[in-house]
């Protein structure tokens, strides 16, 4: 098995910017996922602020492996739809700036459905925007799994030459929501780029699923990065959630190297 390439999510971090990526650095980290909604905004990101922010990541030998930017509604509701596909087309430039290949976000409610359905012509049009801006720019949205499976979403992405739209595989999100990682990763393939690092658990007497940190859940990592090889995947597994703590990332991290040595 190769030597796997690990990145953190700095927002999981919750310290200063130039902290925490010295924080990665020590850990032993080769990229980090920024968030370009709350830490960095593509706007306000100022030609002298890219430069001394390349700067710090090249002291800290640290590449850029996603921007995260989550918006608030899916791209298949309508409401302040054009402001929100355009905030997209911001972080994607941002994110080609900054050497990363992709753009993390949850596309919407996706669903299967032999008829016409306005929402769903809504997101394929979207959709197809997006997939050809980032083949001008050169970095590309990434759907994160999770809302539905993975067979689902991959039907929904569509397969048009001019128009791609990549994958951010979480694990854990597609156990909380009882999709199969197998599946999902045997229906999406060549089209993940990115991995976010994060294990799941159906807590049977909530009767829901649970984010945890990594291997405290079902998700099969040693199976999974295999089957990832097998693609053959290339990209970063990165770790962090909203609710993790300093020393579950560190953990995360060894557990992964640990897996790829």
């Amino acid at each position: 098995m190769a030597e796997l390439k690990l990145a953190v999510r700095l927002d999981a971090m919750r310290m200063p910017l130039k902290r925490a990526l010295q924080q990665a650095a020590q850990w032993g980290a080769t990229a980090v996922e920024l968030d370009a909604r709350n830490e960095i905004h593509p706007s306000q990101l100022s030609d002298t602020g890219l430069r001394q922010l390349r700067k710090i990541l090249e002291d800290g030998n640290l590449r850029v492996a996603s921007v995260r930017f989550q918006t608030r509604r899916g791209y298949d509701n309508p409401a302040d739809l054009d402001r929100r596909v355009e905030a997209t087309k911001d972080a994607m430039l941002l994110a080609y700036r900054l050497g990363a290949p992709v753009v993390i976000n949850s596309i919407g409610t996706v669903i299967e459905t032999e008829e016409d359905d306005p929402r769903m012509d809504l997101l394929h049009s979207v959709l197809h925007d997006l997939g050809r801006y980032g083949a001008k720019v050169g970095a590309f949205l990434a759907a994160e799994t999770g809302n539905e499976p993975g067979e689902t979403l991959a039907k929904a992405l569509g397969n048009a030459d001019d128009a791609f739209v990549a994958v951010a595989l979480n694990p854990g999100q597609l156990i909380i929501n009882r999709h199969s990682v197998s599946d999902a990763i045997a229906a999406l393939r060549d089209r993940i780029q990115i991995v976010s690092a994060v294990d799941g658990v159906i807590d049977l007497a909530a009767g829901r699923g649970l984010s945890v940190p990594l291997g405290q859940g079902t998700a099969d990592f040693p199976e999974l990065i295999g089957r990832l090889e097998d693609i053959p995947y290339r990209g970063y597994y990165t770790v962090g959630r909203p609710d993790s703590n300093l020393n579950e990332l560190a953990s995360g991290l060894a557990y992964l190297r640990q897996l790829g040595t």
